[in-house]
């Protein structure tokens, strides 16, 4: 007889180490045996648990997406808790050891997880299937996970450019799979009450529910923001009776008067249209960069307002944080916080931010950190070394790992104690709205999103190296329900476009595939590419509705030349990748391009050629 071998020391050290996560698991305490997924697992929940019950159907619709079949929710007496189970628990009487979001979960021949909270119950479920990523079998263990910060978070700036609802819907699964629970998104929601603002970009009130009803579905807080008194002129730039005058009688359109009542009531009256679809209890009015390229001396009436309001000693700046002031006042009697970006706060003011507010620090100036925390306000670290920029400046994951960087480490000061911080965020700003396509960005953001999951989640350098954290997120994956946007519907070729009405698109194309996963059309006459690019540029992006698409000469570097095909009842939907407007023919045989909402967009049949 053969004695079995002995296992390895590599082997025996393997089966005690955490199994992989992201955030990796702190304190994993490994027993003997294993949990196994499988054809008769259940979701058991207590009767008359309705949070725990909501968990259990949110995890049962994953474990579907994900492949690992169907796992009914069986409620309490339904029968005893058996092999295979999952079991999800919400006890309030956990709230000491577990707090608003920790969970407790133990595998074995059932697996179990426990949170003093619905929040805490869903992010371990969310362990589960990242443990099932891996495989139906679970190896055998026991943790406690509690979050080391409160807000953990993305910012995304959809404010000049329209990005797809698509897109931020593979967002928000994605941040709850990691366990990132606060998405700041600025954008335009199409107003009702200024129909003179709704330039293109925005977003229809519908559009904006779905997204919400998402967000609350995987327990991430979408956080609005129009960001006030600068940057209004996605606002504003039809309102010059709004926007600042300097004392050459010159408006600035992208300048939100703070001393005029006209202009408060328009801001204000804005806070009340998003309140009808944002659900928060939050309120992000940015407040950064109010006198970029200029200063109050070209202002006086800004100086004259302070003086009269707050006595002869009061600056300009004393202006603008009144209101800042007041918008938090108004914002409170809806029962919404106040935050805002840091670099409005320069030290030069003699009127306080009201307390409570928010501040999201971003930038070295001279009122640093600690004396923010100092001064009592929450801090949240929006560091610039945290931002991914389009066609620019993207953060350097590797670096910041290996640098041990964590949320205490702020732009020009790293703090010695967490207590005031609330959390970290990235940030995606569309600067060069042409630089780079959605499907690029939604690339370069893969390690960084796990990165600032694990670093405000739980400990920063989980292992010894980058490269091994990066093998780690790439063995996690994407969320279940994770909708591929690199698919190219149909195949490469050259096609014969009709739209539905019978109107062809001039010429035969030649349909090819991008590296991110888009279409180019090229003319089988001319050897030249459907591109969009007249009309007004704005962050160099033509997003004027109504501007013809032509045929212009090829460029793979081109986004403007990138077109995404999307499969509809029959046919298919052509969208630019950059503009977001759908492509229509006319009469004539010109193309243009529209907005979904002011021109349903038209549904093309292709022929192959």
């Amino acid at each position: 007889m053969v004695a079995a071998p002995l296992p390895s020391a590599a082997a025996t050290v393997a089966a005690h180490e955490p199994p992989v996560t992201v955030p990796a698991l702190a304190n994993w305490t490994p027993q003997g045996g294993s949990y196994l997924l499988g054809r008769h697992t259940r979701i058991v929940v207590d009767a008359g648990d309705t949070a725990a019950r909501r968990v259990a159907d949110t995890l049962g619709e994953d474990l579907r997406a994900a492949g690992h079949g169907a796992a009914p929710v069986a409620v309490g007496g339904d029968a005893a808790v058996r092999r295979e189970d999952i079991v999800v628990d919400v006890d309030p009487t956990r709230g000491k050891d577990l707090g608003k979001e920790g969970y407790e979960l133990t595998a074995g021949r059932t697996l179990t997880v426990t949170g003093a909270t619905e929040a805490g119950a869903f992010y371990g479920t969310r362990t589960v299937l990242q443990l099932l990523a891996a495989g139906a079998r679970i190896p055998a263990g026991r943790t406690v996970d509690v979050p080391q910060y409160a807000e953990r978070g993305v910012g995304v700036c959809a404010c000049y450019i329209h990005i797809t609802t698509e897109w931020l819907e593979n967002l928000v699964r994605d941040m709850a799979y990691h366990k990132l629970n606060h998405l700041l998104l600025e954008l335009k929601v199409k107003s009702d009450a200024h129909p003179e603002a709704n330039s293109w970009s925005y977003y229809t009130k519908d559009e904006i529910r779905r997204l919400v009803a998402l967000g609350a579905k995987y327990h991430v807080t979408i956080v609005p923001e129009i960001n006030s008194p600068g940057h209004m002129d996605p606002w504003i730039e039809n309102r010059p009776d709004l926007q600042l005058t300097d004392s050459d009688g010159k408006p600035q359109p992208s300048r939100l008067d703070v001393t005029a009542p006209e202009a408060f009531a328009y801001y204000t009256s804005l806070i009340d249209e998003y309140s009808e679809v944002f659900t928060a209890d939050s309120w992000h009015m940015g407040a950064d960069e109010y006198m970029l390229g200029s200063d109050f001396a070209k202002y006086p009436h800004v100086l004259q307002y302070a003086h009269e309001k707050y006595g002869p000693d009061a600056t300009p700046q004393d202006a603008f944080i009144d209101f800042v002031n007041r918008v938090h006042d108004y914002a409170a009697a809806k029962g919404k916080r106040l935050r805002i970006w840091n670099d409005g706060l320069t030290g030069d003011n003699t009127v306080p931010v009201k307390d409570g507010t928010t501040v999201e620090h971003w930038l070295n100036v001279k009122t640093k950190p600690s004396e923010i925390l100092a001064q009592g306000y929450p801090l949240l670290n929006a560091s610039y070394a945290l931002y991914l920029v389009r066609g620019g400046f993207h953060m350097n994951t590797k670096s910041l790992y290996e640098q041990r960087w964590d949320p205490r480490s702020f732009e020009g000061e790293k703090v010695a104690s967490s207590e005031g911080i609330t959390g970290a965020k990235i940030s995606l700003w569309p600067d060069n709205g042409r630089g780079e396509t959605e499907n690029e960005v939604a690339a370069s953001m893969d390690l960084p999103l796990r990165y600032v999951a694990q670093t405000t989640w739980g400990v920063p350098n989980p292992d010894a190296t980058y490269e091994a954290f990066a093998a780690r997120a790439k063995k996690i994956g994407h969320a279940p329900g994770h909708r591929d946007l690199t698919r190219l519907p149909v195949a490469e070729g050259t096609y014969t476009l009709r739209d539905t009405r019978g109107r062809l698109a001039p010429a035969n194309w030649r349909i090819g595939r991008t590296a991110d996963g888009y279409a180019t059309l090229t003319s089988a006459s001319t050897g030249l590419c459907a591109e969009t690019r007249s009309g007004k540029l704005t962050l160099n992006t033509p997003l004027q509705p109504g501007t013809p698409v032509t045929q212009e000469t090829c460029s793979a570097s081109n986004t403007l030349q990138r077109w995404q095909l999307t499969e509809v009842r029959g046919g298919y939907r052509l969208t630019n990748a950059i503009t977001q407007m759908a492509v229509h023919v006319t009469a004539d045989g010109r193309m243009l391009q529209y907005p979904a909402d002011q021109r349903p967009p038209a549904v093309w049949r292709l022929s192959p050629h």
